[in-house]
């Protein structure tokens, strides 16, 4: 079970942050764990996150952890599902204030 989560984190992780791309990761939100790409899960500590996330509203934002939410599952790169349980989790996020905090750790 741990190897199949590393291989989602992994596959998300090169999905949101391939090289060349010139625009925030887009991601699309969805209500069932079966259709998202990784299931989620939203940390208050900083020290214990996958990704560090700064949620921009403008797409063409491209810097590593800078997240574009977009109302269509079709335009996004990866579709996500939160969780409420650490241990169902395929990434573990913080969200941050400040874009310059903004990466992500494998």
């Amino acid at each position: 079970m741990k190897k199949i989560r590393m291989v989602a984190v992994a596959a998300l992780t090169i999905a949101l942050l391939a090289p060349g791309i010139a625009a925030a990761a887009q991601i699309y939100i969805t209500n069932y764990a079966s259709e998202a790409d990784a299931k989620v899960y939203v940390t208050q500590y900083k020290s214990e996150a996958n990704c560090i996330v700064y949620e921009t509203d403008y797409q063409s934002d491209n810097d590593p952890g800078v997240w574009y939410y977009t109302k269509y599952k079709s335009s996004a790169r990866a579709s996500i599902y939160y969780t409420k349980y650490k241990s169902e989790a395929d990434l573990i996020v913080y969200y941050t204030k400040y874009k310059s905090e903004a990466r992500c750790r494998y």
